[in-house]
């Protein structure tokens, strides 16, 4: 009666009942693998596993084998896991792939990407949002947060535009992931006001977006996993610090100069008649100025206060005919250039104080 209620053969009712009393096949072979997860602290996956019981155990056995046997007994490693792609919140928008991994931009400002980042410190978990000009692979804009919103990304690409609104091409691509925050109406509003055309990755796809992570993995593995942040406040100076040094500093292979060295280059054309004016700033704010008019002449809206200050000033300069003659060293550095700014260093504190707004 109880074959025909459950559609199944006496036949095969009694096999199973037979298999019930055998001993288990795979019994011993999940207790030597037990004893080794236990040894290797469950960091062992079915690969590494099946060469330790090939050369340590004499067990010999296809590794497909070992693969079932961990599966069926929850002795898989605990690290690297394969995470299952999830959708938090629902999509509003979702947008083509325009980037479709061309990493590569002919000027400034034409090619950002941009993501999110978890930075983990004892306080709890800060979140780091970042955009990247693939011109340069400089860091536009960034913003931290205790809370993953959509505010810290519409935030993100506010201070951005903020900075770079007078130099950003007449199409903008903005590219990110299919993140909640990238797919919402706030977002979509926010770029269509400032003309930006958004790109958007392939579902569970990170290399779309390879630029972005790979800087997220120059900062974790040269700052964060060094020192270890205990607080939020000290993970954001650390942040803030590498980020300055990586823009301004820290040298590229590819190019063998540090990111907005290529930027600046590009914005010569800004005084057409000093060729190098804005390379030579540059220079002279990383090796002769104060550290807080380093930071704040990096900027922009800085250079362009310097650079007219050194003009007005200089017209006004007894040597400034001889001081323009004078030709500029391998480094860029034009000499009297050097002395006057030195010399005025104090003015230069007085405008960094009055233009901190810029």
């Amino acid at each position: 009666v109880m074959c025909r209620f459950f559609s199944v053969s006496r036949s095969g009712y009694y096999n199973f009942i037979k298999r019930l009393s055998r001993p288990e096949t795979d019994a011993a072979l999940a207790q030597t693998i037990r004893q080794q997860q236990d040894k290797c602290f469950y960091t062992y996956g079915y690969r590494r596993m099946w060469q330790w019981l090939e050369r340590n155990a004499g067990i010999h056995h296809n590794p497909k084998t070992i693969l079932r046997v961990m599966k069926k007994y929850g002795l898989l490693s605990e690290i690297r896991r394969r995470r299952k792609w999830q959708q938090m919140g629902q999509q509003l928008h979702k947008y083509e792939n325009l980037l479709n991994r061309n990493f590569h931009a002919e000027t400034p400002n034409r090619k950002w990407v941009t993501d999110i980042s978890y930075i983990q410190t004892k306080q709890g978990v800060l979140y780091l949002s970042i955009i990247r000009d693939l011109y340069d692979n400089s860091i536009v804009a960034y913003k931290t947060a205790t809370q993953q919103t959509v505010n810290l990304v519409l935030d993100t690409i506010r201070l951005a535009m903020k900075r770079e609104r007078k130099r950003v091409a007449v199409e903008l691509q903005l590219h990110s992931d299919q993140g909640f925050q990238y797919t919402s109406q706030a977002y979509f509003n926010l770029t269509q006001a400032y003309g930006i055309t958004p790109s958007m990755s392939r579902k569970g796809n990170p290399y779309d977006n390879a630029v972005v992570e790979n800087f997220f993995s120059i900062l974790k593995t040269e700052c964060i996993y060094r020192h270890k942040p205990a607080t939020f406040a000290e993970a954001n100076e650390m942040i803030d610090r590498f980020i300055c040094f990586y823009n301004h500093e820290r040298i590229q292979l590819k190019t063998g100069e540090a990111p907005l060295a290529r930027r600046l280059s590009a914005y010569n054309s800004i005084f057409p008649t000093r060729g190098s004016f804005l390379s030579c700033l540059y220079n002279l704010g990383q090796f002769t100025l104060l550290p807080e008019i380093r930071l704040y002449f990096s900027t922009a809206g800085g250079r362009r206060t310097l650079a007219l200050w050194v003009l007005r000033r200089r017209e006004t300069s007894e040597d400034e005919n001889a001081a323009s003659r004078r030709p500029l060293s391998k480094n860029g550095f034009n000499g009297s250039l050097v002395d006057f700014i030195t010399a005025h260093c104090f003015a230069l504190v007085n405008i960094f104080k009055s233009h901190k707004d810029l």
